[in-house]
């Protein structure tokens, strides 16, 4: 590594010799040095070798000294110090970050069958496009003693979420899976039960009520609903409820007892598939 004044005077040919010599030395190491060569003029490029391990390439533009990359010869790299300085990721076939990937406001958009790959470069996500999409996940975090959730949202009203497995394969749940139970209120002698929000139902009674026909069914559905009686309520049922031997069970309609029901859709009525009745509320 050499620098030099880029000066060659007069002289006799050994000493011309060697001062030529040291011009091309200087050229062949990119003008490497601890400070600027003494030659230097607007444009020259040097090679801060201040630390022998990453020196820094810079530019002098006459006055002061830019600094444009270091060169880090344990990694191989070069790191470029100016954030609007871009590389061609096309023809780098094993990028790597060196930080946090941050979207800035943007997307990240994933080709159609393609996704995640764990690294020994198996698939581990791989996403399914859809033309026209409107609907999609929303993955939130929490914050303690908050559970973090997955829900589907876009542009339709109503927009569920769907599992699949393939084969014989099945779903499997590691700890308790529940259907949140929600209260059913009446109005008007009658009870609305929309099956889609409250599946899992209770109803403390105020009055003789009708539970009328339930509202979102959906073939195969399951619903359950708990009957607190808060005082010797009559209960009375909608027609597309059948219990059975198609006779409704007499209830127990006595303050302080509870009944519990369940039905199933068939995608025509609600047919009963279980009851439990004259229970002690608690």
């Amino acid at each position: 590594m050499a620098q030099h004044d880029y000066d060659i005077a007069n002289q006799s040919f050994p000493a011309f010799r060697t001062d030529l010599n040291g011009v091309l030395e200087a050229i062949n190491t990119s003008n490497s040095g601890t400070s600027r060569p003494s030659g230097a003029v607007a444009g020259t490029i040097w090679l801060d070798t201040t630390s022998a391990t990453t020196p820094t390439l810079k530019y002098y533009d006459g006055a002061d000294d830019i600094s444009l990359a270091t060169l880090d010869h344990s990694a191989n790299t070069v790191n470029w110090l100016d954030s609007s300085v871009s590389f061609d990721i096309v023809s780098d076939l094993s990028p790597q970050l060196g930080g946090n990937l941050d979207t800035n406001s943007h997307n990240i958009a994933i080709d159609d069958a393609h996704g995640i790959l764990d690294e020994n470069s198996n698939e581990q996500l791989i996403f399914q496009t859809t033309a026209s999409a409107v609907n999609y996940l929303e993955v939130t975090n929490s914050a303690t003693s908050n559970n973090p959730s997955i829900s589907a949202t876009g542009s339709d009203t109503n927009v569920g979420i769907e599992f699949s497995t393939k084969g014989t394969g099945a779903i499997k749940f590691n700890d308790l899976a529940y259907i949140p139970q929600q209260a059913l209120t009446s109005s008007s002698n009658a009870v609305a039960w929309d099956t889609q929000a409250k599946p899992n139902a209770y109803h403390l009674t105020t009055e003789n009520t009708t539970f009328s026909a339930p509202t979102n069914a959906v073939e195969g559905a399951f619903i359950c609903v708990e009957i607190n009686y808060d005082g010797g309520h009559s209960i009375a049922w909608n027609t597309i409820f059948e219990f059975a031997s198609s006779t409704a069970p007499t209830f127990t309609s006595a303050d302080g007892k509870t009944d519990i029901m369940v039905f199933k859709y068939n995608g025509a009525i609600w047919q009963e598939v279980g009851r439990t009745l004259n229970l002690s509320e608690s």
